[in-house]
């Protein structure tokens, strides 16, 4: 199996030294997203006592020359903390931040997409606007193949994998499970994980959430993600068609509610949604992956459970739709709706700035509006 040398070092020694006491002072390892609007970068810091808020941890800068943000004539950029976390690797009192990123100048860097997307919040607040994002992944030994796969051909067809029990069913799951134990340590809002359609595929919930808190918990999540993976010594990859053929690809499906679709005859305020989604089908596919409908090009393509990238679609407990209305929900005639669109690798402050534009506060056409 292909696996990291650094997974290979024998941990119980990093053990010892995890156990040593500390004192007062603790670890904050501050996160945040580098140039490619995908990749995440860390870097850690020792404040003299445990934050108990964000205000108690201080701005940080760092060199965006060397994470595709920055000219190294001019390099320095600013960490603004806006999201705390425990750390589950280090355990307590030490804590992970979430941060923005902004440029000498003090004005967000080109993929810190989270200010606008606040903005956009603030303005639908009264909307009480709720999202769950089902974020799917792939896991890959250190060689780019499949982890679990055959190193010189493939699994079996698809059709006993998702959701599957068995050695011979399912792989990594020790990732998953760690990674899931992880998340709830930290204080992001999982809500729970399944294997997917295509083996060595996953996916794991985020929500539901209001506003700020789904970019913020789902980007977190991904985090974890990757730290996991580091210490198996395997990959997780967000592409969208990791493997070409007849498999499934990797999506973030993201339910959307305001309050007004959760209460009583909330169907028509969720048919009224769709209608305006409808028409702005362009601008949502643009906002859905972070190469502006290239990536998911190759994952929308009206087969394996997605609709046409081309076409805009609905309906009640199709798959196959752009827009999907659980059943239940038609059955009930209130709750929420789920965009079957963005892609594995989105930027979930782009796609909820998106809905929150078109479905609350009424915004048209296929031009970015601000």
């Amino acid at each position: 199996m292909s696996v990291s040398e650094s997974s290979l070092l024998n941990k119980g020694v990093r053990d010892q030294y995890m156990k040593l006491p500390q004192g007062v002072r603790v670890q904050v390892t501050y996160v945040w997203i580098d140039g490619t609007g995908e990749g995440l970068r860390c870097k850690t810091r020792t404040l003299d006592s445990e934050p108990k808020c964000l205000e108690d941890i201080p701005e940080w800068n760092f060199d965006g020359s060397s994470t595709y943000q920055a000219e190294g004539s001019n390099s320095d950029m600013y960490l603004i903390p806006v999201c705390m976390f425990r750390d589950p690797f280090i355990l307590d009192p030490n804590k992970l931040v979430l941060c923005e990123v902004l440029k000498y100048n003090r004005k967000p860097a080109e993929t810190n997409l989270r200010m606008r997307c606040k903005q956009a919040m603030d303005l639908a607040a009264d909307s009480h606007p709720w999202f769950g994002m089902e974020q799917e992944y792939t896991l890959l030994g250190i060689n780019k193949h499949p982890y679990g796969w055959p190193q010189n051909g493939f699994p079996g067809p698809q059709g006993p994998y998702y959701c599957g029990v068995g050695a011979d069913k399912v792989y990594g799951r020790d990732v998953v499970e760690s990674h899931y134990k992880a998340c709830m340590y930290a204080g992001v809002k999982i809500a729970g994980s399944n294997a997917e359609v295509m083996p060595s595929q996953w996916e794991f919930q985020v929500g539901p959430s209001e506003g700020m808190d789904m970019g913020d918990h789902l980007w977190m999540a991904r985090f974890l993600l990757h730290r996991v993976c580091e210490d198996f010594g395997v990959v997780a990859t967000l592409d969208p068609k990791p493997i070409t053929g007849n498999w499934n690809g990797a999506g973030c499906h993201t339910n959307f509610s305001t309050e007004a679709m959760r209460n009583k005859g909330g169907l028509q305020h969720i048919e009224e949604a769709i209608e305006r989604l409808s028409k702005r089908h362009a601008f949502h596919i643009k906002a859905y992956d972070p190469k502006g409908g290239a990536d998911n090009s190759r994952r929308l393509t009206g087969f394996h459970s997605t609709s046409s990238i081309h076409d805009f679609s609905a309906g009640v407990a199709n798959r196959g739709a752009s827009i999907r209305i659980p059943w239940q929900v038609g059955q009930d005639g209130c709750g929420y709706f789920e965009d079957r669109r963005p892609s594995a690798n989105c930027d979930p402050y782009a796609v909820t700035e998106a809905i929150i534009r078109t479905c609350i506060l009424n915004e048209t056409g296929d031009q970015d509006a601000a």
